[in-house]
């Protein structure tokens, strides 16, 4: 009994001891050596063994791509024609559909359509998701790639199928292609002193054109409706100019990263605030990145109150790595995330509202209904009468840039904002 006891000892001394070896070896991390030897062995064999003839660049080219795709939603490899694209796309004027599109949940997801352009003429809406780009299946299909494919001539067809939140089933959208000039910064009035101020993205153009309208429109404005609805983002630059115009103190943005390199603040001057009116901004799930930093840090530094929906939820900050000599190709790269003034991160949560609006049109009491109609009607009525004399009726001018009573009960975001911020011009002059 005893030499069974001592056998059954040693062998679960045995046991242990060799489990803890297997750990150990578990938990042995290869060098680089072995690492980049892992690496040529794998391109070596696609490059001997796979079915078809690919060429080493080639190859090389998937191997940098596949990294990027694996390492988040935002990091990616652009190759010559991808690279050339996103910096022409920066200057504003661009060929294309005119849609921001990104990759959430592993889904090609369309962040945002751009104000006026073919996308959005034809239906395309923030949040749905591309099932297919003409006949081609976008599962597992990169940005780029989905870029690639619907960039085109201008006046060709293309189709795209999406699903969208609360259809039973996919949508078969059909757009012309056409060029696409993004007016990044655009300036309407409201009576009684309200400017409206419209931002469809941050191109390097945004600050200069808020400075111009705000000071062409400044001795009339008591208040300003800020519009960030459907912006995809863009210049972090630009985002921190736009904010500094309406606050003179304060952290706006900050960014930390792996580094001490990679870790900035940005702080409001005094010199650059332009104008201290109550503020009102816009948002919904096509606010994205550059859109959530504004719309957050204002929120954050008690300057504006945010209407509208949650935000997309885009706080990394990528930098552009050039990979060649000629600079003709380039990693976009995540080195950081962005937190706003509270210290909160915008990554994956976005801006949440502090009054919660949906889209659509303002709902309507059955006598304003009937007002509606019967204005409709004196006018219909004048027209024939005009037409029984023989007379011949003015027609009116419809202003431009002004924002009518149809425009604001057609919105129901614009309407909720609208009221809110006449509440604050009423409290701000008390």
């Amino acid at each position: 009994m005893k030499i069974y006891s001592l056998l059954l000892s040693i062998v679960l001394i045995s046991t242990i001891t060799f489990a803890k070896e297997i750990k150990k070896d578990e938990q042995k991390i290869p060098t680089r050596l072995e690492s980049f030897a892992k690496l040529q062995k794998v391109i070596q064999a696609v490059e001997l063994y796979y079915v078809d003839d690919i060429r080493i660049d080639q190859i090389v080219d998937k191997t940098i791509a596949g990294l990027m795709n694996e390492l988040d939603a935002h990091s990616s490899y652009m190759d010559k024609k991808a690279y050339t694209d996103m910096k022409v796309t920066m200057k504003g004027e661009f060929g294309g559909l005119g849609i921001v599109i990104g990759i959430r949940d592993g889904a090609l997801t369309i962040i945002s359509p751009i104000d006026d352009t073919p996308a959005q003429k034809a239906g395309v809406k923030a949040g749905d998701i591309i099932l297919k780009i003409n006949d081609k299946s976008t599962l597992k299909m990169t940005i780029n790639e989905a870029v690639s494919l619907m960039r085109g001539k201008a006046g060709t067809p293309i189709n795209i199928t999406v699903v969208r939140k609360n259809e039973n089933k996919p949508i078969k959208i059909d757009i012309i292609r056409g060029i696409i000039k993004v007016k990044s910064v655009s300036a309407k009035t409201i009576k009684d002193g309200i400017l409206y101020l419209r931002i469809s993205q941050f191109d390097n153009n945004v600050a200069k054109h808020l400075t111009k309208f705000i000071n062409q429109y400044k001795k009339q404005t008591k208040g300003i409706i800020l519009d960030l609805r459907n912006n995809p983002g863009g210049s972090l630059n630009q985002a921190i100019k736009t904010v500094d115009i309406f606050v003179d103190k304060g952290v706006i943005v900050s960014q930390k990263g792996r580094t001490k390199e990679e870790n900035s603040i940005y702080t409001a001057t005094k010199k650059s605030t332009l104008t201290k009116v109550p503020m009102v901004v816009l948002v919904n799930g096509g606010s994205a990145s550059a859109s959530e930093i504004v719309s957050g840090a204002l929120q954050d530094l008690k300057r504006a109150i945010i209407v509208g929906e949650n935000t997309f939820g885009k706080g990394s900050v990528q930098m552009l790595l050039p990979i060649t000599r000629d600079k003709s190709e380039a990693i976009k790269l995540t080195i950081a995330k962005y937190y706003l003034p509270s210290g909160r991160t915008i990554q994956a949560k976005g801006i949440i509202p502090d009054i919660a609006s949906y889209a659509g049109k303002v709902p309507q009491e059955k006598e304003n209904d009937f007002s509606i109609k019967e204005k409709d009607l004196k006018k219909h009525l004048e027209v024939e009468l005009a037409k029984v004399d023989g007379k011949k009726i003015k027609k009116t001018k419809k202003q431009k840039n002004v924002i009518t009573k149809k425009d604001i009960y057609n919105d129901n975001q614009l309407k909720t904002g609208l009221d809110v911020l006449k509440a604050l011009i009423i409290t701000n002059t008390k």
